[in-house]
């Protein structure tokens, strides 16, 4: 089964986190399936955006997020015992109770530099692989929210996810990131990489010309494979990403136009995500041998 997907842009503040907010509640409350976030960035963004703020530092200040599991794992060589650093039943919108969480914590960055420091490249990366093969059968889509730039972590997440999206703003410098991100899919080809499933264009302004002109140019780049469905720039999106103790229906936090719009993109995310599934084969296991290792 193929159905991780990292989430990745190196340019910043392209809304991916919100984006994977979005998504993650849409496919929950829309089309009745069982999510797991993996929040790979150091900001947390997305755990904030899914629980209180109290709940997540009591999570962090309890070991409980992805940096032990990881410290566990890749610097102390413990077994994989990924279920208790799950959090079930996030989200505030009633009927989206089926997003799990894998928290994060600004330690991750320490993390990723003692990972460097002691050349545990392959093994972050064999955890990562171990970690995805586990959680595969057991939701229908799995979310990675993967921070801009190409740190050792986001490396081991696009070489061992099975896709990768890539939000993006239409305009030049966002535009540039993509190409960046291009570039760097196409070195080292032996080790592997997420297949790309398509460019989604983020904050789209509607009054805007400018946009205008790179939407057309992003959807006539046949790499990008950009997704039909290019989300407006919305208040109410913004506003989403603030968590709200106590219930309240799908159509409250995302009312109106982007609503549909979101529900459109996520119809169109697994769409695709099924028709990748029916002409490729499952990816194979991970080679740790020198030619894939680095």
């Amino acid at each position: 089964m193929r159905n991780a997907v990292a989430v990745m842009n190196t340019k910043g503040g392209v809304g991916k986190s919100t984006l994977v907010l979005a998504l993650a509640e849409t496919l929950a409350s829309h089309n009745r399936k069982n999510i797991l976030v993996i929040d790979s960035d150091a900001q947390a963004s997305v755990s904030a955006m899914l629980m209180t703020v109290s709940n997540l530092h009591r999570l962090q200040a309890s070991g409980l997020s992805i940096v032990e599991m990881l410290i566990g794992t890749v610097l102390n060589g413990g077994p994989l015992d990924w279920p208790k650093y799950v959090v079930r039943g996030v989200s505030d919108i009633d009927d989206a109770r089926s997003i799990y969480l894998l928290p994060s914590d600004m330690q991750l960055t320490l993390l990723e530099r003692e990972v460097s420091s002691q050349s545990g490249h392959v093994k972050l990366r064999t955890v990562i692989a171990e970690l995805l093969e586990k959680v595969r059968p057991l939701f229908d889509v799995v979310l990675i929210d993967c921070p801009p730039g190409l740190s050792v972590l986001t490396e081991s997440w696009l070489r061992e996810a099975d896709f990768h999206i890539s939000p993006t703003r239409a305009d030049y410098i966002s535009t540039c990131g993509l190409d960046v991100f291009r570039r760097f899919r196409s070195m080292n080809p032996e080790m592997g990489f997420a297949e790309n499933l398509g460019v989604i264009i983020n904050m789209f302004d509607l009054n805007s010309s400018s946009d205008r002109q790179y939407l057309e140019w992003l959807r006539e780049q046949q790499d990008y494979r950009c997704f039909n469905t290019a989300l407006p720039r919305s208040m109410a999106l913004q506003d989403a990403a603030r968590f709200v103790p106590g219930d309240r229906s799908y159509s409250a936090k995302y009312p109106g136009d982007i609503g549909k719009a979101l529900r459109a993109l996520a119809n169109e995310l697994l769409a695709r995500l099924s028709e990748a599934e029916a002409r490729l084969p499952a990816r194979p296991a991970m080679r740790t041998d020198s030619a894939q290792a680095r």
